[in-house]
């Protein structure tokens, strides 16, 4: 299957192309079997007028071609997201193992990645999985009533009991999969009930947990807030002189505005939720629930720095990848001004290293407002993901993130436990011995207030008498 016109790796390497980097590749764009309310990549179709929206093979074995040979790594990410990535077809995702086989190095290990609501999945698809080490991300929001609160159909009807028997046909098959769990207004004051379903229920040992934040000006809320599906498209009058799909009249979403969707999580929310199962995931589940907002905050209590994009000090490692070859500087900044080129025309390598995607990358450091860059969790947060900057600082500046105030509590709150699990770890020992240690604080910390007076200051510091504090009886 190798192209006759595959185009030749840049030599020498380019300056600043990274060794490493990751493409998310979109074989479907942005079409999908379903209508989720606040997903407004829907709306990325608006780019592509008249486009079939399915990967020719020319565009898929440039893919795996490029991305394969232009890391400087033992393993390399092979990708696919969405639109949802199944639509193509089991035979598509054949035809790219094939390439990936032909294109390996010797010593290159390769991983396979694939996001999906897993309405399509059966036991063929499974059996895949299994047969290529795939690990699937899952979309699921929660319990039934949360999940079918937005993610829906193109009828308008919930999702959730597909989504479960996709869960469970996985692990029949035992296939590799973690969840992937928006936080919306839905489920953002459940953070507990969402957290022992996935754990409990579900029994994923797996979860990311991403905040929805859709962002509009004055003039498009009323549009955003009734949602990006099919359901909801807006008259001609409202979407006069906007770009827009013509195939389903959707309106073309773009990163501009500094309000937000009722479906949106809002910041305090955040880091509430955040907070309510660090507590009890670092008490009870260190070790076992790898949940990746914990988990790459370690890395930068450890010194390593964050393993998410979004808290590292600089990004532009994360690419997307259009269904025509189209290769955008993050799969959040999928609009013509991040637009590098195609990788048909243009190697991916040399789209990586050029001075378009490094400043980008870059710009997510260089912009910080003075008052992320004297707040004391900067080495945790670095100002959060750049899409999500568009709130002013207390003293006025642009650029803050609209998740700042949740940041800043989740950081705040996780420091001391995160400190603990560092130590351990720099002491060649095990995090997940800060159970045991948090453990036996807080039984010394109970036995204290139980000899103390109730009248008096309780120990934990909060000035309140005992009896008004951890001496209450509940």
């Amino acid at each position: 299957m190798t192209g006759i016109n595959a185009l030749t790796k840049p030599s020498p390497r380019p300056a600043n192309a990274p060794p490493y980097f990751h493409v998310m590749a979109k074989p479907t764009g942005a079409i999908c079997n379903l209508d989720c309310e606040y997903c407004f990549f829907l709306s990325k179709e608006a780019l592509y007028p008249g486009s079939p929206f399915r990967m020719k093979d020319d565009v898929l074995e440039a893919y795996i071609q490029q991305v394969i040979e232009s890391q400087q790594a033992p393993q390399v990410t092979i990708a696919w997201q969405g639109g949802e990535p199944t639509l193509m077809g089991l035979e598509f995702f054949e035809r790219a193992m094939q390439l990936v086989k032909e294109y390996t190095q010797p010593g290159m290990a390769i991983e396979h990645t694939i996001q999906t609501n897993g309405t399509k999945l059966d036991d063929d698809w499974c059996i895949f999985f299994k047969q290529h080490n795939f690990l699937v991300g899952l979309s699921m929001d929660g319990p039934k009533e949360m999940h079918d609160a937005y993610r829906v159909d193109k009828r308008g009807e919930g999702t959730f009991d597909q989504v479960m028997a996709a869960a469970r046909l996985m692990q029949n098959h035992k296939v590799e999969f973690n969840i992937l769990c928006t936080v919306h207004a839905r489920n953002a004051d459940h953070p507990l009930e969402v957290y022992r379903f996935f754990r409990d229920e579900v029994k994923t040992d797996f979860i990311q947990f991403i905040p929805i934040i859709e962002r509009a000006t004055r003039k498009l809320l009323p549009i955003a807030n009734r949602g990006w599906g099919d359901q909801h498209l807006p008259s001609p009058e409202e979407i006069e002189g906007r770009p827009m799909a013509k195939s389903s009249k959707r309106l073309l979403y773009t990163l501009t505005g500094s309000l937000v969707t009722k479906r949106s999580v809002k910041a305090e929310q955040w880091g509430n939720f955040l907070n309510a199962i660090y507590d009890e995931w670092v008490r009870n589940d260190v070790g076992r629930v790898y949940i990746q907002s914990f988990e790459s905050a370690l890395g930068s209590w450890v010194g390593q720095g964050a393993s998410v994009c979004i808290h590292r000090e600089t990004c532009g490692d994360a690419l997307a990848l259009e269904h025509n070859g189209d290769l955008y500087s993050c799969d959040h900044f999928v609009e013509p001004e991040y637009f590098l080129g195609n990788i048909k025309e243009e190697h991916m390598l040399s789209l990586v290293g050029s001075d378009q995607q490094r400043k980008f990358g870059n710009d997510k450091r260089d912009t910080l407002p003075r008052y992320c860059r004297e707040c004391p969790v900067r080495f945790a947060c670095h100002g959060g993901c750049p899409r999500n900057r568009f709130i002013r600082t207390p003293d006025g500046e642009s650029g803050l993130n609209y998740l700042c105030a949740g940041y800043k509590a989740f950081f705040t709150h996780g420091d001391y436990p995160m400190r603990l699990m560092a130590a351990l770890l720099r002491q060649g020992r095990y995090a997940d011995e800060v159970m045991g240690i948090l453990a036996k604080e807080e039984s010394e910390f109970l036995e204290t207030v139980a000899k103390t007076n109730p009248n008096d200051p309780c120990p934990c510091g909060s000035g309140k008498k005992v009896k008004a504090c951890h001496g209450r009886e509940e």
